[in-house]
């Protein structure tokens, strides 16, 4: 089982080491973009599902006391 971890171990050093892949920079530009467009999708979304409840809060009669 050590022999499993020491192999483990030295594939997550060589990965770490290796230059040719992207950088940690390139992945806060992705994970930024990404924070972007959720913001933006979940801003829109919010004020059509706004609207929405407003326009059948609007056509519901209010119930009345008896």
């Amino acid at each position: 089982m050590t022999a499993l971890y020491r192999r483990a171990a030295a594939g997550v050093v060589e990965f770490l080491k290796k230059e040719d892949g992207p950088t940690a920079v390139e992945y806060a530009v992705m994970l930024a973009m990404i924070i972007v467009v959720c913001i933006a999708a979940i801003s829109v979304l919010g004020t059509n599902t706004n609207s929405t409840f407003s326009a059948v809060g609007s056509a519901i009669k209010p119930a009345t006391a008896s």
